[in-house]
C-alpha cells in the first residue's frame, strides 16, 4: 500500500498557517526545490532537478589510494588507472581493490592517462612533459615534445596518439615511439582537453581563453566552435549524434596556473583541491616545485576561488553536430571537473562537495554526495561511471540497483529568533516496503555543535509534533529513507511550523516635525480642503541634528496652519504587526498623560495643535506587538519626545523709538524664536530688518530701521516667529510724533 499525503490535506495545512500568521505569528520553514534540498548532506540518497529525494543508485567504494593527489584516470579491461602526485606514479586498481604500482616516474605528476582496449596504457607527466608506455609490466619513454605539460592524451580513429600541451598550446601527432610532430600550434598557452572525433577531427579544450576548437584533420587547421566566457575547458565528452559537451571553469576555480606562458608550474585538477580538507575551506593549490640545473622555481599561487568573486564557477555546454552551441547548466557553486557520456545521458563529477550530477536531456539531479570532497574522473562501467576522487583518494563505482537505505540531514533551519517548533510534515510517497523515519536536533549556533541537543528518535509519520524538541534558533532535521526494488520512496518538500519568543519592539526614534507640516497618502488630494504644498519655511528652524530618513515614496508633504505632526520609527525582532498609542502632557512637573489617539496603524500622526494653549509639551508613544500575540504574549515598548513648543500667539511689539533718520523698535515673542522682519514703504516691495546683535533670532530682538521718509503714508513692519505666527504693525502709527 502506498503511503501519500493527500493534495487536499496539504493545502488546508498552508491555509491553516497562513491564518495563524496573522493571529499567532506560527510561521514554516519550507524545503521543496533542489537548490534548498542540495543545501543538506546526501549521503545514499539523490535529489532531482524537480527537488525529490530518492534512494540513490547502489555505489561502492573499490579503493582507498595511499597517495595523497590523483589527477587522471582511465578503464583498464581488469580494473582501472589512476594518475597521481606528487611522488608521480600510475597505480592500477583491481576490480577486487588491489593497489599495484604501473609506473614511477621521475616527473612529480601525472596529468594524462590513456588506455587501450588491449590495456596499453600512456601517461604523460609533467613537469619536463613525457609520454610513457605501459604495456606488459614494460615501460618504456615512448615520447618527449619538450613542453612543460602533458595536459591530455587520446587515440585518435586512424590510429594516432594525439598529446595536448602546456605552456606553448601545442597539439602533438605520435604515430610511434619518438615520432612525434606539432600538428596544430595554437595562440592558447594551454591545451587542456582533448575529444578525438569520427572521420579523424579532434575536439581540443583550451586555457586561459576558454575555447573549443575543432582541428580539421584534412585541412589541418583549427576553426573556433565556442569562446566561453570561462577561461578553461576542463573536459570534453562525446554525444551519440556526433557532437560534444564540454566543461569550462572560470579562473578562480581552476588548478592551473594561466598566466600566459609561465616559466614555473604549479599542481593543477585535484591536487590543488586537496590541500584544505582539515580545513574545510576552500581547495589551495599545491604549488610543485620544478627543479633543473641549480635553479627550483615556483608558481604563484592560483586556483582557489577568492571570496567576492561572483558569476558562474563552471558550466556545462553542449555542441552539436552542426557546431550550434546550447548552455545546458552554470553553477556559481559547483566546480566541474569531469564529464562521462552514457548514451544521450552525461555525467559530471564537481568539487567542492564531491557531488556527481547526472545530466537526462538538460535537467541535472544529483546521483552521489561522497565525503570525498572532490570527483576528478569518470569512466563508462555497466552500471554507471567509475568515480576517481580525490581529498580523499579513491576510486568508486557502481552497481545495479539502487542503495536499500540511505540519509538526508538538512541544512540548519534559521528560525531568525529563539523559537518554538511545532510540526514537522513532509510530501511524497511511500510504497509498501518503504518508510520514511525523521529525528530533529536544536541549537543556538548556526553550525552544528555540541551544545545543540541530542538527535531525537526516529520516528515515522506525515505528521510528527516537535513538541519534545528543546527552544533554540536553528532546527536541524534527519530523514531516513529506506526500501528495495524500483518503488523506494520519494521525499517531494518538507515544512516546519515554529513560533518565534516574541520580543519586545524597539522604538529607535520619535520627533516632531516643523510646525504646520502634515503627512499624507502620496496619492492624498486635498480638493476643498485648505493645504499648501509646503511649509513657508522649508528649511525648516526646527529641523534637529537627528539624521534625515530616507525618503518614503508612500507619502508627501503639505502644510497646515496650527497643526503637528509627530513621527517615529520602530523595529520588531519578530516582524509582528504593531499599533501605536500617542499621549501629551504639558512639561511642567507633576503633569498627567492625555491621550491623543490611540490604535494607530501609521508610523506618523498629525493633529491640529490649536486645541493646545501655548506652551511645551512632551508626547509619549506606546508601540505594541498586541495584534500579532495573545494577550498574554503581548510586549509594549515607550518612548519620550524631545520638548515639543506649541505656539499659536504671534509676536508684539514693544516700543519704538525715531533714531535719526530712521527708528529703533523692540519685538517680542512668548513662546518661539523670532523668524523673520520685514518692512514695506507705501506698498514697495518687501526688505528684511536687521537686529542691534546682527541675527532675528531671539525672544527678544532691537531691529534698526535705517530710514523712514518724512512723507511716507504707510510703514508696515511684518513679524513671524518659528511657529510661523504672524503679525503686522503700522510703524507710523507706533512711532511718536
Amino acid at each position: 500500500m502506498t503511503t501519500r499525503a493527500p493534495a487536499a490535506v496539504v493545502v488546508t495545512a498552508l491555509i491553516a498557517c497562513s491564518a495563524a500568521l496573522d493571529a499567532a505569528q506560527v510561521r514554516i520553514l519550507a524545503t521543496q526545490s533542489a537548490g534548498a534540498f542540495l543545501a543538506g548532506r546526501l549521503d545514499d540518497v539523490s535529489v532531482d532537478a524537480d527537488g525529490v529525494l530518492a534512494l540513490a543508485r547502489r555505489a561502492e567504494r573499490v579503493s582507498g589510494l595511499d597517495e595523497p593527489f590523483a589527477f587522471s584516470f582511465a578503464a583498464l579491461p581488469d580494473g582501472w588507472a589512476v594518475g597521481t602526485g606528487n611522488d608521480g606514479k600510475v597505480l592500477k586498481v583491481s576490480r577486487s581493490g588491489e593497489v599495484s604500482t604501473l609506473l614511477d616516474a621521475a616527473e612529480p605528476v601525472v596529468f594524462a592517462l590513456w588506455a587501450d582496449p588491449d590495456g596499453t596504457l600512456f601517461a604523460g607527466t609533467s613537469p619536463a612533459g613525457r609520454v610513457y608506455r605501459i604495456a606488459g609490466g614494460r615501460v618504456e619513454e615512448y615520447f618527449a615534445p619538450g613542453e612543460t605539460y602533458i595536459w591530455a592524451l587520446a587515440r585518435g580513429t586512424d590510429g594516432v596518439l594525439w598529446v595536448a600541451t602546456g605552456t606553448e598550446g601545442r597539439l602533438y601527432r605520435v604515430e610511434g615511439p619518438g615520432q612525434g610532430r606539432v600538428a596544430f600550434d595554437s595562440e592558447e598557452t594551454h591545451l587542456r582537453s582533448l575529444l578525438p572525433l569520427p572521420g579523424g577531427d579532434v575536439l581540443i579544450g583550451s586555457a586561459p581563453g576558454g575555447l573549443v576548437l575543432r582541428w580539421r584533420a584534412k585541412e589541418e587547421t583549427a576553426v573556433t566552435l565556442h569562446d566561453s566566457a570561462l577561461s578553461e575547458i576542463v573536459s570534453l565528452a562525446a554525444t551519440p549524434d556526433g557532437g560534444a559537451w564540454a566543461a569550462a571553469l572560470a579562473s578562480e576555480a581552476s588548478f592551473l596556473d594561466v598566466a600566459p606562458k609561465a616559466a614555473t608550474t604549479q599542481a593543477a585538477a585535484a591536487g590543488a583541491a586537496a590541500a584544505d580538507t582539515a580545513a574545510g575551506g576552500e581547495p589551495q593549490p599545491v604549488v610543485v616545485v620544478v627543479e633543473g640545473e641549480g635553479e627550483t622555481g615556483a608558481a604563484a599561487a592560483a586556483g582557489s576561488r577568492p571570496a567576492g568573486a561572483t558569476g558562474p564557477r563552471s558550466e556545462v555546454v553542449r555542441i552539436g553536430a552542426d557546431g550550434r552551441v546550447e548552455p545546458t547548466w552554470t553553477s556559481n557553486e559547483e566546480t566541474v571537473f569531469a564529464l562521462a557520456a552514457e548514451g544521450a545521458r552525461l555525467w559530471a563529477g564537481t568539487g567542492l562537495d564531491g557531488k556527481l550530477y547526472l545530466f537526462d536531456g538538460a535537467r541535472p539531479r544529483v546521483e552521489k554526495d561522497l565525503e570525498e570532497r572532490q570527483i576528478v574522473g569518470l569512466v563508462a562501467g555497466e552500471s554507471g561511471p567509475a568515480l576517481l576522487t580525490t581529498n580523499a583518494a579513491a576510486v568508486w563505482r557502481f552497481a545495479r540497483g539502487a542503495e536499500p537505505a540511505g540519509t538526508y540531514t538538512s541544512a540548519a533551519l534559521d528560525a531568525g529568533q529563539v523559537a518554538r517548533f511545532g510540526v514537522f510534515r513532509w510530501r511524497g510517497e511511500a510504497p509498501e516496503g518503504a518508510r520514511v523515519r525523521a529525528s530533529f536536533r536544536s541549537g543556538y549556533s548556526a553550525e552544528p555543535d555540541r551544545t545543540w541537543s541530542a538527535w531525537s528518535a526516529p520516528a515515522a509519520g506525515l505528521e510528527l509534533s516537535l513538541a519534545a524538541v528543546p527552544r533554540g534558533r536553528y532546527l536541524q532535521y534527519r530523514l531516513e529513507l529506506a526500501g528495495s526494488g524500483p518503488d523506494g520512496p520519494r521525499v517531494s518538500a518538507t515544512e516546519v511550523s515554529y513560533r518565534q519568543e516574541n520580543l519586545r519592539p524597539r522604538v529607535e526614534r520619535l520627533w516632531a516635525l516643523d510646525p504646520g507640516q502634515l503627512l499624507v497618502p502620496a496619492a492624498f488630494n486635498p480638493g476643498e480642503q485648505v493645504f499648501e504644498p509646503a511649509s513657508p519655511n522649508r528649511e525648516g528652524i526646527f529641523t534637529t541634528l537627528e539624521p534625515a530618513l530616507p525618503r518614503d515614496e508612500r507619502l508627501k508633504t503639505l502644510w497646515k496652519r496650527g497643526w503637528r505632526t509627530l513621527r517615529w520609527r520602530v523595529s520588531d525582532p519578530n516582524g509582528d504587526e504593531l499599533r501605536y498609542r500617542l499621549e501629551v502632557r504639558p512639561e511642567a512637573p507633576g503633569s498627567g498623560w492625555l491621550e491623543v489617539a490611540e490604535r494607530i496603524a501609521d508610523d506618523h500622526y498629525g493633529f491640529d495643535a490649536t486645541v493646545l494653549p501655548d506652551g511645551r509639551y512632551r508626547f509619549r508613544l506606546s508601540a505594541s506587538d498586541a495584534p500579532g500575540n495573545d494577550g498574554a504574549d503581548a510586549l509594549e515598548s515607550v518612548e519620550v519626545s524631545e520638548p515639543v513648543t506649541v505656539d499659536h500667539s504671534p509676536p508684539v511689539l514693544r516700543a519704538a523709538r525715531r533714531s535719526g533718520r530712521g527708528a529703533r523698535v523692540t519685538v517680542y515673542d512668548a513662546a518661539s524664536p523670532l523668524r523673520e522682519a520685514k518692512l514695506s514703504i507705501d506698498g514697495g516691495e518687501w526688505k528684511p530688518l536687521t537686529a542691534v546683535d546682527g541675527l532675528v533670532d531671539g525672544q527678544t530682538e532691537e531691529l534698526v530701521v535705517e530710514e523712514l521718509p518724512d512723507d511716507a503714508r504707510l510703514v508696515l513692519l511684518r513679524l513671524s516667529d518659528a511657529a510661523f505666527n504672524d503679525r503686522t504693525f503700522d510703524l507710523r502709527a507706533e512711532l511718536p510724533r
